[in-house]
């Protein structure tokens, strides 16, 4: 699994939707205009962006060079820095919240890295993050599909905090407070079936490394079956997200 593509290939593919997710996360979190905040796994930016806009000061960390170099590009005045979410390179307290926005689906620990994210957050401070739901977020369509042809196919439903309930154990696992979960949502109209179908051949992340892994003859037949069901576009995708809020 590969996160180690270029910002403009991951923009495609998952930029789409976690932009629109951004702020209705940041608005589940409650942070705003002078909170310093972390932005955990921040890939090339989407949240960085929307905290910015909201007046957050911002720092951020993704272990994805090609993601770094991007946001250093982006936003060339906040402290980013190359590094995982287990081994925050932070002083404790730092900060008066912390966030991870798509990223508990691949921490190796994520208890261990929530406890990070607690460390470097001020007492009383917040801790929040957001996961796509298993059946029915932005990737559901693609493994929807796959399972047409492909039943037994693991797809991203069992991943940290997939299904309902289970970012809520790992907050309290981590020690956090008043934690409380809800279900968010981002709404994304395509255009076109082929805007929605290229980025998954990019490589990104499982669903595209599920795509790289067919040989041309099974890739055909996904697209195939992907086009059937979701029809040559314009169409909507709704993409169900599970997002916690907890306090240090």
């Amino acid at each position: 699994m590969s996160f180690v593509v270029s910002p403009e290939a991951y923009a495609r593919f998952m930029g789409r939707y976690a932009e629109p997710l951004a702020e209705v996360f940041v608005a589940f979190a409650g942070v705003g205009a002078d909170d310093s905040v972390l932005d955990v796994g921040s890939g090339p930016g989407a949240l960085t962006a929307h905290l910015l806009s909201v007046g957050a000061e911002v720092a951020a960390i993704d272990p994805s060079p090609p993601f770094i170099d991007a946001i250093r590009t982006r936003f060339p005045d906040i402290d980013v820095r190359l590094g995982t979410a287990e081994e925050l390179p932070y002083d404790t307290g730092a900060f008066d919240a912390a966030l991870a926005q798509l990223v508990v689906h691949f921490m190796t620990d994520p208890v261990v890295a929530i406890r990070q994210m607690a460390r470097v957050t001020r007492r009383d401070g917040v801790i929040a993050a957001c996961v796509w739901d298993g059946p029915t977020g932005a990737l559901a369509p693609f493994w929807d599909a796959v399972h047409v042809i492909d039943p037994e196919a693991e797809d991203e439903a069992l991943l940290s905090g997939a299904h309902m309930g289970h970012l809520t154990e790992l907050f309290e696992a981590a020690g956090l407070r008043n934690v409380d979960e809800a279900s968010i949502a981002a709404e994304v109209v395509h255009p076109t079936f082929e805007e929605w179908w290229e980025p998954y051949t990019f490589g990104v992340g499982p669903a595209g490394d599920y795509v790289q892994r067919l040989d041309d003859e099974r890739r055909a037949v996904l697209e195939s079956v992907a086009r059937d069901r979701l029809g040559s576009g314009p169409f909507r995708v709704t993409a169900n997200a599970w997002a916690a809020r907890g306090t240090v």
